[in-house]
């Protein structure tokens, strides 16, 4: 991953405070900026991998990340299932 994606996010030309709201409409203004940006994917990515627990990354909120890892985690533990029976031997 790029280590500069940062500096170009549309994040970097707003106050930090934008992205870190405090209810419901600050998410929806942070998650409009976000929809435009063009390191939108590195950026939910780099708050995935990190678990960062506050603030929109990505354009997706804390409970949306919660539910993105939750769904990996299950594809993971089912493609796990599916290997061990798959790799067992009659």
């Amino acid at each position: 991953m790029d280590p500069n994606w940062m500096a170009r996010g549309l994040c970097a030309n707003q106050p930090p405070e934008t992205f870190f709201p405090s209810d419901g409409v600050g998410v929806e203004v942070a998650k409009r900026i976000c929809a435009k940006c063009p390191v939108k994917d590195p950026c939910l990515e780099h708050a995935l991998s990190n678990r960062i627990d506050h603030g929109v990354w990505g354009g997706c909120s804390e409970r949306q990340r919660r539910r993105i890892l939750k769904a990996r985690r299950k594809e993971a533990e089912k493609a796990a299932r599916l290997g061990r029976e798959t790799s067992v031997k009659f």
